[in-house]
């Protein structure tokens, strides 16, 4: 068995005391003579002399970083107070701005890249004659749709046999937003729909196809 230090300097602090004044107290008791501990008794000195020196220049630190938030906090709008009135006065220019460390406007136009991933999909079809279709990206493992991307599109084959290709669904649209509900009429309950997805940018180019998912439109 040996000392069993605590993690927190503040139980340490405790633990390490209270075992030197045990021990001081009861030399003999526990097999040791004051030889013994004059090497710990000076190490605990100084343990003793450092720690609340820490503790101290703690609380120093947090009180100036405290002053230091206030003092940025106090600025911070002074400085957006300034600058609004230089953008007003019609004399900026871009290099001002940018020397002044204001936002200089984009100007050039970046375009949208053709997504290049897939959407994975999912149907839940507990409610009779009803389809909820959730989507995300296959590399994205949330429901963000990936940078770029204006929403994906849904298509739909209902019945016979599984597309093999999008040419043999309906496109039924252009979700924005995760999940979409699709209704169905009473001839198409107890059929199989067919649910192939791909996601389309800002620019209306769409991407690859996701695998196809089947799901029972129920009665």
């Amino acid at each position: 068995m040996s000392f069993d230090p605590p993690a927190r300097d503040g139980d340490f602090d405790s633990a390490i005391n209270s075992f030197a004044t045990y021990m001081g107290a009861n030399l003999a008791a526990l097999g040791l003579v004051a030889g013994d501990i004059v090497a710990f008794t000076a190490m605990l000195t100084d343990w003793n002399a450092k720690f609340p020196a820490h503790i101290t220049a703690q609380e120093s630190a947090e009180s100036a970083r405290a002053a230091k938030d206030l003092s940025r906090n106090t600025i911070i709008p002074e400085a957006s107070r300034l600058s609004t009135r230089m953008e007003g006065s019609g004399l900026m220019t871009d290099a001002k701005r940018a020397a002044l460390h204001m936002t200089v406007p984009d100007t050039v136009l970046t375009h949208s890249p053709v997504p290049t991933t897939r959407p994975i999909g999912t149907v839940d079809a507990r409610v009779r004659l009803r389809h909820v279709i959730a989507f995300r990206d296959e590399m994205v493992p949330t429901d963000r749709k990936p940078d770029g991307v204006r929403g994906v599109e849904i298509w739909v084959k209902i019945g016979g046999t599984p597309p093999t290709s999008y040419h043999d669904c309906e496109f039924i649209a252009l979700d924005t937003r995760t999940p979409y509900t699709l209704d169905f009429t009473g001839p198409d309950g107890g059929q199989t729909a067919y649910y192939m997805l791909r996601w389309q940018n800002t620019r209306g180019e769409s991407g690859p196809w996701s695998e196809t998912v089947a799901a029972t439109i129920g009665a």
